[in-house]
């Protein structure tokens, strides 16, 4: 069971993974070595799954994001499986959901160029067969982030 400084402690590791412990422990109010035990424990625990560094996409490049919606016909195990190695050999996918509704899956792609998309989108479609594609260019981040409300977290 957490508490309320358990997540605090989350909050904060989500703002700055690479703060000190002797930050944190003075935002949430505890001793050094209390803080530390608690970090152990959620890590231990599975609340922090890893600690990442989160890149500035326009300074190495990527500032373009593209939104793939697919369709499919196919939906047994084999075809899914092979979409899966599919998208994990491709770095510029960054995430992808599947879907209810009209579409299948949602692919968030970054890229150098909205041009290079066309680059990723052969690359999907020599290897995988796929009945619909589109895709739609990000004009605008209005709101991005990793971290996770932690009031939910029990």
């Amino acid at each position: 069971m957490l508490d309320d400084r358990d997540r605090a402690i989350l909050a904060q590791l989500q703002a700055d993974a690479g703060m000190g412990i002797g930050a944190i422990a003075e935002k949430v109010h505890l001793s050094v070595s209390a803080c530390s035990r608690r970090i152990q424990r959620l890590e231990d625990e599975g609340y922090i799954a890893r600690r990442v560094a989160i890149l500035d996409r326009a300074r190495i490049g990527l500032p373009t994001t593209v939104f793939a919606l697919i369709r499919t016909a196919h939906h047994a195990d084999d075809w899914i499986e092979t979409f899966r190695r599919v998208i994990a050999d491709i770095p510029e996918i960054v995430e992808v959901h599947r879907l209810t509704g009209t579409y299948d899956y949602i692919l968030k792609i970054v890229l150098p160029s909205v041009e290079h998309y066309d680059v990723v989108y052969k690359t999907i479609v020599r290897r995988i067969s796929l009945f619909e594609v589109t895709a739609s260019i990000s004009m605008e981040t209005l709101k991005s982030g990793e971290a996770l409300p932690v009031a939910y977290a029990r």
